[in-house]
This record gives structure tokens, C-alpha cells and sequence, in this order.
């Protein structure tokens, strides 16, 4: 069964249960009330009539028969029929013996003190002559009486007909109202599951459902944002592979056709683009591992300034013969954290090797450490070009370049590798930088 008809079958028992429950109670209310009615408006009238009765004659005998006459008695049987109807109400007299017959009391009994207080006194010029007790039976109900309470139980029965027919309507509407943002989401998800995933619903509603569908809509963007940065991801990639492929292709052939000599500079070529591919399956090693959560940590006690120093110590040799300045910048006192050193290395060192290609001749770098309450700040500072604003909140994304150029050596993973590993060391990474005036990338690490 769909959501539709289970919600609009449920708004209908729903209603038709309050419906029904609200038609019995005015049902018997009404014939409670009515019931009390015809009890206060025949007492009534029983007492006039016998007060009226006893003032015209003096005495009781004959009195039922006018009580009969005025319809306040059931009217007498045969001998062999069916006994009359209960009667509500017994006539005493001063006597204190009933006259008038009704209920537990008959002609001639003997009522008690206690009990006539219950009763109604008929006084007449100051005197008690009689006493209407009540017997506790219902009065029995003229045709125009009985044709009143009839005629109030078929409306509430046509009430509540029509109360179950608007409630279904409603019922219908509401489920409707609320499946259709549902059936919306899911032709989405169907679109999606064929490939379609730019499948934005409509927000209708500030409720759930609308959260429900904003929800959606952020995953659909963030989809689709997901896999265009991994469609570019592969093409960099292959663009990557292909470039040091086909130098080694190039010579590999030239040498077996005995073109080229195999002298030790076109090795050492060779050897180089070889490095750059094993770096560039390195680093896609890396972020895998990190995706997965299957990249661990050997965490050991480290002193910032001896990571610095061998940072510094396998950079400083390229960093000369581009004739830039690599200092460090890190107080001795500053103790030791527990880090994973090969990969806070791999870490700073990105940070370098990004820096020297940036970095003019006469630029510098500064690898600096300092104690950042409640951890470590790393930080490396160059005075290079400088990274564009439109760029800068791109940076750390995968295979993102700021330029359109290629560098053989530049795998476009190495900042994303960057924010990964400093992420599993429970820190985190900012980049401050100006055109003309340099970069400054920042690591917060846990103490």
C-alpha cells in the first residue's frame, strides 16, 4: 500500500472514530437530558393536577382517574394483557398510605417517615394532604416525543456521514500535500541512479519534509561538485601519466631501434621521469589510505626544531642553487609532541617544494614552530608570488593548479595530501597570502 493511501485511510479512521465517539455522546447526552426533562416537566404536572384535584374535592378517592385522563397514568388493562408501562411516580396521603400505585409502592402500603421526605408535599392552605414520591422509572414517551429523539439520532447519523465524507476529502488532500515532496525526491533518486545527478527538488515547506528536501539539494550540489572535481582529478591525472609515459616511450623506442646511444644523460632522464611517476602513485597511495581511514599513524615524541631542522637539511641543497634563503625560526624550549615524523616531514617538505617553485631568486622561506595554546603551530613563509583570492579557497582540493601551466615535477596532489595528514593528526591548516608579497600556510597541531 503507498504512503497516499496508508496516510489518507489513517486521517479517515481517525476521523471517523472522533466522529463516531462524538455522536454517541451527544446521543446519549441528549437522551439523558430529554429523559430528565420529561421526568421534571410530568412531576410537575402530576403535582398540579393532584393539588388541584384534592383543592376541587377535599379528598383523594377518584383521583387516578383524572391522573389517567391527563395522560399521568398508564391507562388500565385487561385482565390477561401485558402490565403496564413502570409508573414514575406514587401518590401518599396525609395518611401516609399510598393511594396511587407506581414502582416498589402499591395501594395501601404503609411509607415510612424518612422516605416521604424525599417526596414532594402537596399543601393545601397550609396543610400536607399528600406526598409524590418519585419510583426511579423513566415516564413513557408520547409519539411526537419519541419522533423528536428520532429525528435528532438521523442528524447525528447524517452529521456524521458527512463528517466522514469531509474527512476523507481532507484526508486525500493532506496526504497528497505531504507525499509530494516525496514523490518529487524520490523521481530525483531515480534520475540520479541513471546518471542524471544534477537533480535539485523544490522547498516547499519549512517543516521536515522541507529540511528533508534542503538536505537533498545540498547533497545534489555537493554531488555533483564531488564528481566534477573527480572527473578533473582523472583528467589531470592521466595528464600527469601520459606526459612522463611518453618521454620514456620516446626513448625507450629510439634506443631499441638504435637511434639513440644509451648514454648516461638520457638514463638519467629516463631515471627522472621514472621518480616522478613512482611520486605521483605515492601520493595517490596516500590519499587513498586516507579516504579509507587504513592510514595510520607512528606517532613518537618529536622536537619541533630538530622536524624543522631536517626539513631545512633536505631542501637546502635545492633551495641554494635557486639562490633562495631557507631559515628556521623555532625556540629550543619548545619540549616535544607526539607526532608521526616521516609524515609531518612529508608534510612540511610539500610546503617547501611548493614554495621554491614560487619563490623568486633572492626570495626566502622560513620554517618557524611556536607553542599555540592548547598545541603547536608549524608555519612555512615565502616571499613569492603570492596566491590570487579566487584561487586561495581552492588550493588544498585535489589536482588543483592556479595556473594552466604543467610542471614536469608537480603531481597537483601535494597540498591535498598537505590537509589530510594534518587532519589525522587532529590539527588544522590555513593559508594567508598576498599578490607580490608571498604565502604563509599555517598548521595547528593538538598538544
Amino acid at each position: 500500500m503507498k504512503l497516499t493511501a496508508k496516510l489518507t485511510l489513517t486521517f479517515l479512521l481517525v476521523s471517523l472514530a472522533a466522529i463516531g465517539l462524538a455522536a454517541v455522546f451527544v446521543g446519549i447526552t441528549t437522551s439523558i437530558g430529554f429523559n430528565q426533562y420529561l421526568v421534571d416537566q410530568r412531576l410537575e404536572q402530576f403535582v398540579s393536577v393532584a393539588s388541584e384535584y384534592y383543592r376541587s374535592h377535599g379528598n383523594w378517592p377518584g383521583v387516578d382517574n383524572v391522573l389517567r385522563t391527563n395522560g399521568l397514568l398508564p391507562p388500565l388493562v385487561a385482565p390477561g394483557s401485558p402490565p403496564p408501562d413502570p409508573q414514575p411516580y406514587a401518590l401518599v396521603d396525609q395518611n401516609r398510605q399510598v393511594i396511587v400505585p407506581g414502582g416498589p409502592f402499591q395501594v395501601g402500603d404503609k411509607i415510612q417517615k424518612g422516605t416521604l421526605t424525599k417526596g414532594i408535599d402537596i399543601n393545601i392552605n397550609g396543610l400536607v394532604v399528600g406526598t409524590v414520591l418519585q419510583t426511579g422509572a423513566a415516564p413513557v414517551r408520547s409519539t411526537i416525543e419519541n419522533k423528536y429523539i428520532n429525528s435528532v439520532n438521523q442528524s447525528l447519523l447524517v452529521a456524521g456521514l458527512g463528517g466522514a465524507l469531509i474527512a476523507l476529502l481532507l484526508g486525500l488532500f493532506m496526504a497528497r500535500t505531504l507525499t509530494q515532496p516525496l514523490r518529487a525526491l524520490t523521481a530525483a533518486t531515480h534520475s540520479m541512479a541513471q546518471g542524471q545527478l544534477s537533480q535539485p527538488v523544490p522547498v516547499q515547506s519549512n517543516d521536515e519534509i522541507g529540511e528533508l528536501a534542503q538536505s537533498f539539494n545540498q547533497m545534489v550540489t555537493d554531488l555533483a561538485e564531488s564528481n566534477q572535481a573527480r572527473r578533473q582529478m582523472t583528467a589531470d591525472i592521466a595528464h600527469d601519466l601520459r606526459n612522463p609515459l611518453t618521454v620514456l616511450g620516446g626513448y625507450l623506442e629510439s634506443l631499441q631501434d638504435g637511434k639513440l646511444s644509451p648514454t648516461p644523460a638520457r638514463l638519467a632522464v629516463m631515471q627522472a621521469e621514472v621518480q616522478l611517476l613512482q611520486h605521483l602513485v605515492e601520493d595517490l597511495r596516500t590519499l587513498s589510505l586516507a579516504d579509507s581511514g587504513e592510514l595510520t599513524l607512528q606517532r613518537q615524541p618529536v622536537s619541533p626544531l630538530d622536524l624543522l631542522t631536517r626539513v631545512s637539511d633536505t631542501y637546502q641543497q635545492q633551495a641554494e642553487e635557486k639562490g633562495i634563503h631557507l631559515l628556521i625560526e623555532a625556540p629550543q624550549d619548545l619540549g616535544e609532541f607526539s607526532l608521526d615524523l616521516a609524515r609531518m616531514e612529508q608534510v612540511l617538505g610539500n610546503l617547501v617544494s611548493n614554495a621554491l617553485r614560487y619563490t623568486p631568486q633572492n626570495g626566502q622561506i622560513c620554517l618557524q614552530a611556536a607553542r599555540k595554546t592548547p598545541g603547536l603551530e608549524l608555519s612555512v613563509h615565502d616571499t613569492g608570488s603570492g596566491i590570487t583570492p579566487d584561487i586561495l579557497p581552492h588550493i588544498f582540493e585535489r589536482s588543483y593548479r592556479g595556473d594552466s601551466s604543467r610542471s614536469g615535477n608537480e603531481s597537483g596532489l601535494g597540498l591535498a595530501i598537505v590537509r589530510s595528514l594534518t587532519e589525522l593528526h587532529g590539527g588544522s591548516i590555513r593559508v594567508e597570502s598576498q599578490l607580490g608579497q608571498g604565502s604563509h600556510f599555517m598548521i595547528i597541531l593538538p598538544g
